[in-house]
């Protein structure tokens, strides 16, 4: 991994998900990109040029104090000592807020995408969803959502929901990278099957599979036996297992696809209480 990229709204929820990309970014040496989408938009009628003209230093009065605030934020992270030797570029982008983060994205080579939430829920849900789902949905890398509350990331295990089918190699050869630098044992959580008809001894044969193929170590292998929705069986294994991080991945459905099937990873992001690393298996 060599660069982070991590929106920045100053907002609480952002300002954790800073705090996490720089532990992230010591432990994987990596360079951290924080990036602010400017999406004010003008709404002045253009009839006289000092309408134009006002609009235009608005946005650039904007643009000024926000890159004050983002540089004293920079600023800040490299006077203390354990950040000292980060490197840590700023960046201003005009926009909407999910097409600017994957075009700068797609244009830095970002490895990672670290962002906060406060999720959604109800009608506002529904019809809108948060700017985190869409990230997930639409970005050319990982997404480490990070709920609100959380600081940093102790990753002692990690809940891996799976369906054990062939692109999930992509998701456990993740976890093996992650493993190297975090250190930590994997409970992998079956949920292809939701009819149960499948024994344990084939489930753990596929398991032994990828997890062969992908190299990653120390794997526990749980079967979702629980009578609740998937959704609500990730949540509450990653509680039993005291996991500290959920690694799933996602298969990025857009339009007619996502309003019929929607997102298990998103719908699990928006409402998990420990940060969960979306991986794009498309």
């Amino acid at each position: 991994m060599k660069k982070i990229l991590v929106p920045i709204d100053f907002s609480d929820a952002s300002v954790n998900a800073l705090k996490v990309a720089c532990q992230l970014a010591l432990r994987f040496d990596a360079g951290l990109n924080l990036l602010h989408v400017n999406e004010m938009i003008p709404y002045v009628i253009p009839v006289t040029e000092y309408a134009v003209t006002s609009t235009a230093v608005d946005i650039e009065e904007y643009d000024k104090e926000v890159y004050h605030r983002i540089q004293k934020m920079r600023d800040h992270l490299l006077k203390e000592a354990r950040y000292s030797k980060l490197h840590i570029e700023v960046a201003i982008e005009a926009g909407l807020m999910v097409p600017v983060v994957k075009k700068v994205a797609e244009e830095i080579f970002a490895d990672l995408i670290v962002i906060g939430t406060l999720g959604a829920s109800g009608w506002r849900e529904v019809l809108v969803g948060s700017n985190t789902e869409r990230v997930i949905r639409h970005a050319p890398c990982p997404v480490l959502v990070i709920p609100e509350g959380v600081r940093e990331l102790t990753v002692e295990r990690v809940l891996v929901p799976t369906t054990l089918k062939p692109d999930q190699l992509r998701v456990f050869k993740t976890a093996k990278a992650w493993q190297e630098f975090l250190g930590f044992d994997v409970e992998a959580l079956y949920v292809g099957d939701p009819l149960n008809a499948g024994t344990h001894g084939n489930v753990e044969l596929e398991k032994n599979r990828l997890t062969e193929e992908a190299g990653l170590r120390h794997v526990y292998l749980h079967l979702n036996t629980l009578d609740v929705k998937v959704e609500d069986a990730i949540q509450s294994y990653a509680r039993q297992a005291e996991a500290g991080l959920i690694i799933m991945g996602t298969h990025q459905r857009h339009g007619l696809s996502h309003l019929l099937f929607g997102s298990l990873t998103e719908n699990t992001a928006n409402h998990a209480h420990v940060p969960i690393l979306a991986v794009p298996v498309a």
